[in-house]
């Protein structure tokens, strides 16, 4: 486990280091179902997606964890620095960028919330390392859904661009907007 916060009315959050083989089976029900479509990986096999992820935990630039609320895995997270991903080819990188990736596990419908809550928990995750000064994400221009969460989370709204795979929308939160939304208490 590398991180563990409470999160009120929702109990345990933790983040866990993805392991291919293990995981495997339950990442791939979740990326393969039609929700999950906008991750791009709705064709694959079981085998393609541990051998992506197997990839994925080869590289130090990239991360991929599963999200376990009270021992329970929600979702898929996943962190990358944007200057060893083809995204920091499309856009001016800055020292302190940290990109991430984020899909909440199909099927079952969260507890009503919980997306909300975990944004700024990741958030905190990920801003918990004083290097990182901002947050990039670039979903499909066309996922509506993740869009306007962004827009209610504080991320501010860069240029479309051409990725490998789809029209993406870039999106960044910076510490200070992040801080400024979410005080720590004292």
């Amino acid at each position: 486990m590398i991180y563990q916060e409470k999160i009120p009315g929702f109990g345990e959050l933790s983040l866990v280091v993805l392991d291919p083989k293990r995981h495997a089976e339950l990442v791939h029900g979740w990326v393969t179902e039609p929700r999950a479509s906008f991750w791009g990986m709705g064709s694959y096999s079981v085998d393609d997606v541990r051998e992506i992820y197997e990839f994925v935990d080869g590289l130090t630039t990239h991360h991929a964890y599963l999200i376990m609320l009270d021992d329970t895995p929600v979702g898929l997270f996943q962190t990358y620095q944007p200057e060893a991903d083809p995204v920091g080819e499309r856009y001016a990188v800055r020292p302190g960028d940290v990109g991430m990736h984020l899909l909440l596990a199909p099927g079952n419908r969260p507890p009503r919330g919980l997306t909300t809550a975990l944004g700024p928990a990741l958030a905190r995750y990920l801003f918990g390392d004083p290097t990182r000064q901002r947050i990039v994400v670039e979903p499909d221009v066309r996922n509506q859904r993740a869009l306007d969460r962004l827009e209610r989370e504080g991320f501010a709204f860069g240029d479309e661009v051409d990725m490998p795979d789809k029209r993406a929308q870039l999106a960044f939160l910076t510490r200070a907007r992040f801080e400024s939304d979410h005080p720590v208490p004292v």
